[in-house]
């Protein structure tokens, strides 16, 4: 992936972790999904007082893309405290839709520390039907 996306795609993900509405774990996520089209989808980590009805940044991504119609990705960005990688249930979902799909996590705090995974690194094993 060119560079310019890439540096589009982490400013994306970074506006979009400013929404995040992490009133309780405090750890803030943004996430960019760029579909083969070239638009990019954006979510945010959002929590909620029931812990298990939180739902991730990459989720939400997604799932804003899907309801937009969108079914081809390309790269999604994750920008978090430290760099977290997706969680299992957002690399199941990704794998739904974009087996293979480019994953990018950055730190919020310390530009210039990304790093980029294939889905199969992340997911080697994920279920099928």
């Amino acid at each position: 992936m060119e560079s310019q996306k890439l540096r589009l795609l982490l400013t994306e993900a970074r506006a979009a972790r400013r929404k995040a509405f992490a009133c309780y774990s405090k750890f803030r996520v943004g996430a960019a999904l760029l579909t083969a089209g070239g638009k990019v989808y954006r979510g945010c980590n959002i929590e909620n007082a029931s812990y298990g009805l939180t739902i991730c940044a990459e989720r939400v991504a997604f799932f804003n893309a899907i309801a937009a119609g969108e079914r081809r990705f390309v790269a999604i960005a994750v920008v978090s405290d430290g760099a977290a990688t997706p969680c299992g249930a957002c690399r199941q979902v990704m794998a739904e839709f974009a087996p293979k799909l480019r994953i990018l996590v950055a730190d919020a705090k310390r530009r210039g520390t990304t790093r980029s995974f294939s889905l199969d690194e992340l997911l080697p094993s994920r279920f099928s039907l």
